[in-house]
């Protein structure tokens, strides 16, 4: 690469694009990289201020700016099918998803990459829904030129698997356990089955058992174990998740055998939630708590665990107590939740 006037630079061939500027109007290249300038292009690169350019002139162990960028998609992408990768533009290589699924990022590792100084990435929140179309992330290196070894930095501390990836949501047959005497008798209606099905309706889910049961653990007991051996891919209990004496359901899931990753999440509305995992002829079936809060509140916890789960992404106890950040719902007048603050 090489610095000239911008009179001096006919016949050379540019090292990046130029980019254009026009407030509410235009913002994008008016000239690529690669372009062959002739005597017409002055006037217009002198118009949006290029008094000098860089044409490229190639270096042994130094990359340009696109060959980083295809380093670093590479490095956040790896081979997975289940992206789009733009063209290089600016220097700049842009993911978007090809499914509707979860996103992942792996944080420490982008941490790393963005630490390295030189070269950037920059996503979108991880742990939740995208759709087909989507824009995921992007990256492309500061300088306009990089040596080949800060590139050979940026893999190392990446590792071997891909920086972003999408996991294609699961189809899960459910089963639905409403506890609670008050609703086993009559006396008032199930509050929680049409919130529930109306929020599993938008993924690829059905509810293949439902049953309303008394405050009784050892019933309760029976049909999580009962709803798990009939294929069930995940059973959702109810109601009777405060500490009140009245309250069986932790009890009841926990003498299922099931292995509890918590009893309680740092979450508002949700902190009485209970995720746990069943092991049952040879499939991990996760058994959830849900408190009274996922009857009235807009969203809880459960909107921020369920897609995870639908996505086959096991969910540890070290997971859940990350949501403290960014765990309080502020409870807007109108909801915008999953563009606001709640479970970032």
């Amino acid at each position: 690469m090489k610095q000239v006037r911008t009179e001096d630079a006919v016949g050379h061939v540019l090292c990046h694009d130029i980019t254009q500027i026009i407030p509410g109007k235009v913002k994008g290249p008016v000239f690529k990289k690669g372009h062959v300038v002739t005597e017409e292009d002055i006037p217009v690169l002198k118009s949006v201020g290029k008094e000098h350019l860089y044409i490229w002139e190639k270096t042994e162990g130094i990359l340009h700016e696109d060959e980083a960028a295809a380093i670093l998609c590479k490095i956040a992408a790896g081979d997975r099918d289940v992206f789009e990768r733009s063209e290089p533009s600016e220097g700049k290589i842009e993911l978007k998803s090809r499914i509707r699924g979860l996103f992942k990022v792996r944080s420490e590792r982008l941490i790393a990459i963005n630490s390295l100084g030189r070269m950037m990435m920059a996503s979108i929140h991880g742990n939740f829904p995208v759709n087909e179309g989507d824009r995921l992330a992007a990256m492309r290196i500061i300088p306009l030129v990089i040596e080949e070894e800060e590139m050979k930095k940026a893999r190392d501390v990446a590792g071997t698997e891909p920086v972003f990836d999408v996991l294609p949501f699961k189809h899960f047959d459910i089963g639905i356990i409403t506890t609670g005497g008050e609703v086993y008798s009559g006396r008032i209606k199930d509050a929680f089955y049409p919130v529930l099905s109306r929020k599993l309706s938008e993924y690829d889910t059905d509810i293949t058992a439902h049953t309303i049961l008394p405050d009784d653990k050892g019933k309760i007991t029976q049909e999580i174990l009962t709803m798990a051996k009939n294929g069930a891919d995940m059973v959702i209990v109810t109601g009777g998740m405060s500490v009140d004496p009245d309250d069986r359901t932790p009890g009841a899931i926990a003498a299922t055998g099931a292995k509890i990753i918590s009893y309680g999440t740092p979450v508002l509305p949700g902190a009485m939630f209970l995720l746990s995992y069943l092991d049952i002829d040879g499939r991990s079936v996760p058994v959830l708590g849900l408190p009274g809060c996922v009857m009235y509140a807009g969203r809880t916890v459960f909107d921020l665990i369920l897609p995870r789960i639908l996505a086959n992404d096991e969910i540890t106890g070290s997971d859940l107590a990350s949501y403290g950040e960014g765990g309080l719902c502020l409870s807007c007048d109108e909801c915008t939740f999953p563009h606001c603050s709640f479970g970032r």
